[in-house]
């Protein structure tokens, strides 16, 4: 019997358990995939704490992104994946050791890459790479500031952004992540804590401000990089990592023809999914030609799952935090 990480009550980690899990029989158009990685994220602990604007029924799996091989398939599935390497992405069925989903979240993993990194590609890059290509436009030569550049969204905004000819400045909170933030190809980094801020990112971009903002933060930070954009400039709204969800004087979208752009990747999949697709597919070809590297700080067995959960919930790690079961 399988095994996986099931809520029945929204809470903290330490009130999860670990228990005999059989995910069934894939039906007509799904996979039943072997889990062998599952990252876990910041966002995955608000869901399971019932925090996120998401709430799933209870009882369910927690986490949201993970890698294995295709174990069975479903009427209407082609056969000939049986035994592929995959990574998955599909709310309550992460931190498991199989799940059932449908074969279309399944997508094959480039022959380079490894289980654990995987199971953290698919989210956060799909996220940045949406945001930054069909949300803000972005062309070559522009400057993105990216808030929170140590985290998971962020990091990946930072080697995106790289890899499609802008300047990049890099935002976050602790020494340790503005360092991950240059080693992912940030040209400056600034202390998202300073008491001078706003002047601090002026003064990295040569006195001039920002086209872009990629802002996965919100809270106290939202208002201060919206006022740092340069006329037409486009602020990135994907999460809010920092609590609070931001108010805005709308007066400044007036003053600086700028635009405040929502980026949610999940509907973005639902209503373009060939679109969607295609993202993953030219990410998966960055990541080829060595422009991408998702950073792992950390991975804990599956017996673990508690101490994972609650470091990810601290926020102060740089690099992703990983799920391994057996064989990752």
């Amino acid at each position: 019997m399988r095994r996986a990480v099931v809520i029945r009550a929204f809470g903290p980690p330490s009130g999860f358990a670990l228990e005999e899990y059989d995910p069934g029989a894939p039906g007509p158009g799904k996979v039943r995939i072997a889990i062998r990685a599952a990252g876990i994220s910041y966002v995955d602990v608000l869901v399971a704490a019932g925090l996120y604007q998401l709430k799933p029924p209870l009882p369910f799996v927690p986490g949201s992104e993970f890698s294995g091989m295709i174990e069975a398939v479903g009427e209407g599935v082609d056969p000939a994946r049986l035994g592929e390497r995959v990574m998955g992405s599909a709310f309550g069925a992460a931190i498991g050791e199989a799940c059932v989903i449908p074969a279309k979240l399944a997508l094959p993993i480039h022959d380079a890459m490894d289980f654990v990194t995987a199971s953290v590609f698919r989210v956060s890059y799909a996220t940045a790479y949406h945001a930054l290509v069909q949300r803000a436009r972005l062309q070559v030569g522009e400057t993105v500031c990216v808030l929170g550049a140590g985290g998971a969204v962020g990091y990946a905004a930072v080697e995106v952004a790289k890899a499609l000819g802008a300047q990049v400045i890099g935002s976050a909170s602790s020494a340790e992540k503005r360092a991950l933030a240059i080693k992912g190809g940030s040209d400056a980094v600034i202390d998202s804590g300073s008491q001078t801020w706003r002047e601090d990112l002026k003064a990295a971009n040569g006195g001039k401000p920002v086209d872009v903002i990629v802002d996965p933060v919100g809270g106290a930070a939202t208002e201060p990089a919206f006022r740092s954009l340069a006329w037409n400039g486009r602020h990135l709204v994907i999460g809010f990592a920092g609590g609070a969800i931001p108010k805005l004087p709308v007066n400044l979208a007036l003053l600086k023809g700028a635009s405040l752009i929502g980026v949610d990747v999940r509907q973005f999949g639902d209503y373009e999914r060939d679109l969607s697709d295609a993202n993953v597919l030219a990410l998966l070809a960055l990541f080829a030609q060595g422009k991408l590297h998702p950073p792992i700080a950390r991975t804990y067995p599956i017996d673990d799952f508690v101490a994972a959960m609650e470091e990810a919930q601290r926020g102060v790690t740089a690099g992703r935090i990983v799920i391994t079961m057996a064989a990752a």
